[in-house]
């Protein structure tokens, strides 16, 4: 990440000093880089180059609006899973052409609103949620455009949790179901098919998963052909992995070149939904060490940030590398730390057995932050969310403000009896 490195010994994200950030926005802070997004999004530009091709980026790794806004304005499109993140695309300048609509619970008003916009298309994930957006749009008096959802039963060799591709995975539907349910919905006056999509599962390391998904669509895409149904896209999902530690990260222009190959002389459209490869690397989580404590032999630093700010440690056993943001000098002792947070879980740790020169008041930077920290952040404990930061150069600005207890408490109401109990 060379927008983040150290220079005469301090820690800078771009052109500044991490201190002075912390000191003029305070911490926990999600600090972003306006420069490594905009990077990350000109790979997949570039790398696709004489494909036709759209890149839609995954909403729920990143929601800010300031975020959303930035892609737009790069000519990304938007790949959501809920009424919330329609409107937050709409409400920072995403086209809603661009947009596509993932997700198995579609509710009637999300469905609704999404068809008002003019979306893309919506991925249907089964034959229930077919019924309920034909019908819909029947009464709206619009027609939807749709995908389905396929699941090639790929593994991904990933997580288990975030593996869901796999024949029984939630999401999707079983590609020998999903013929018959394109015939249906050709027979619909108010459903256009357009396309086909499949979402095999998030960080993936390897190219080979993506190149066995593709295969499989191409020969249900044929089959389709021969029953009369011409697609217009191929929607191969996300899921691109990112290195956090050791991992291979994966080589984009290899990606490309697989589906290139596999797609000469096809004239269906790439789709896309980057998500966490576009935004992971370019953002860290800025925490302060509170103290330094020993129990049992075992060494734990209690910083100021916590699981609900960054939950994918205690969620997935995830790696995030901590790096102290000054470069401290010999004589300071090295110890192996616990970086734990100040909630009331033993769960609540964002490292494990680190090896730093720390002291209280430190600053440390919690690295790859930039996807899914802020969109699963939570008030546990009554914790206020951090505040969101973008850099630019010289320049930073708060993106995001701190949430405040009254924040938290506003939707709150102190009422202890129903109204007619006062009498």
């Amino acid at each position: 990440m060379p927008e983040f490195d150290y220079r005469n010994g301090f820690y800078h994200v771009e052109d500044l000093d991490l201190r002075e950030l912390a000191e003029q926005f305070g911490t926990p802070a999600f600090i972003y880089s306006e420069a490594s997004i905009r990077a990350a999004y000109q790979r997949y530009q570039h790398a696709f180059t004489g494909l036709p091709h759209s890149i839609c980026y995954a909403v729920k790794a990143n929601s800010n609006l300031t975020i959303l806004n930035l892609l737009a304005s790069m000519g990304a499109g938007f790949d959501i899973v809920s009424g919330g993140e329609l409107a937050r695309v709409i409400a920072a300048g995403g086209d809603p052409k661009n947009i596509v609509f993932s997700g198995v619970g579609k509710l009637d008003e999300e469905i609704s609103a999404a068809l008002e916009a003019g979306i893309h298309c919506f991925n249907v994930e089964s034959e229930g949620e077919l019924a309920k957006i034909e019908m819909i749009a029947s009464t709206l008096g619009l027609v939807a455009p749709i995908s389905f959802r396929v699941n090639p039963d790929v593994d991904p060799k990933t997580h288990p949790y975030i593996s869901t591709g796999l024949k029984q995975s939630k999401f999707g539907i079983a590609a020998d179901q999903a013929l018959a349910l394109y015939q249906k919905a050709a027979q619909s006056d108010v459903l256009n098919i357009v396309g086909i999509d499949c979402h095999i599962g998030s960080q993936i390391t390897e190219i080979g998963p993506f190149n066995e998904a593709l295969k499989k669509l191409l020969e249900l895409i044929d089959r389709l052909q021969q029953k009369g149904i011409h697609l217009e896209h191929i929607d191969m999902g996300g899921g691109m992995g990112v290195q956090y530690k050791n991992e291979p990260d994966i080589n984009i222009t290899d990606l490309a070149e697989t589906i290139k190959e596999l797609m000469s002389g096809r004239s269906e459209k790439i789709i896309l939904e980057p998500g966490r490869s576009l935004l992971a690397n370019a953002g860290i989580l800025l925490t302060e060490v509170i103290y330094l404590k020993e129990n049992g032999g075992q060494h734990f630093a209690i910083i100021d940030s916590a699981m609900n700010d960054l939950v994918r440690p205690a969620l997935y056993n995830a790696w995030h590398n901590v790096l102290p943001i000054i470069q401290f000098p010999e004589q300071r002792q090295e110890q192996n730390y616990e970086i734990v947070g100040p909630i009331c879980e033993t769960g609540d740790f964002l490292a494990k057995q680190r090896r730093l020169k720390i002291q209280p008041g430190d600053l440390l930077s919690i690295e790859s932050a930039g996807a899914y920290g802020s969109t699963m952040s939570s008030n546990y404990n009554s914790r206020g969310r951090a505040a969101e930061i973008l850099v630019s150069g010289k320049h930073a600005r708060e993106i995001r403000r701190r949430e405040s207890i009254q924040d938290q408490m506003v939707m709150e109401s102190t009422e202890t009896f129903w109204p007619e109990q006062k009498n």
